[in-house]
Parts: structure tokens; sequence; C-alpha cells
């Protein structure tokens, strides 16, 4: 039997500051959290509660194989909106 995935108590928050900033953002959960598209730009976004999270290790070997788009982790919507270049 599966368990529920745990989500990172941050998410919320970031997931509406991506979308009221205008990026389309989906919740895919793995290998990571999110895919977020914005102004033709695709992301995908490993939350973390804060910098010192270390990645499981389905996602290390995801980020350190991963050959396509942006692939970022955040841990916040400050660091979400940098991602994007909404902030710098």
């Amino acid at each position: 039997m599966r368990h529920a995935k745990r989500v990172d108590a941050n998410q919320d928050a970031i997931v509406a500051t991506l979308r009221a900033a205008g990026a389309y953002v989906w919740i895919i959960s793995l290998p990571v959290d999110l895919l977020v598209g914005y102004k033709g730009h695709t992301f995908l976004v490993e939350i973390k509660t804060d910098a010192k999270k270390r990645l499981t290790t389905l996602q290390r070997d995801f980020f350190e194989s991963w050959g396509g788009g942006t692939l970022a982790r955040v841990d916040s919507p400050d660091a979400a909106l940098r991602m994007i270049g909404v902030i710098k």
C-alpha cells in the first residue's frame, strides 16, 4: 500500500506566489514537486522547507541526470520569483 506523499509546508505559498505572478503551475510530485511554465520557459521545481534540507535519493539522481530545461530547488516564495526572473 502506498502512503500519501508528505507535502512541504511552504508549497501552497510558493504555488500561490507563482500563479499570482502569471506562471502556470502543475503539481506533479515526482520526480520533483512542480512543473512551471512562465513566458515561454519551463521549470522543474523541487520544494524544500529550507536550503539545508537534503534531496531524496530519487531526487538527487534526477538532479544529476537531468539534461532538459531549468531544474531548480526553492525554499520560499521569493526564491520561486527569482527563479522565474520576476525579482533579482
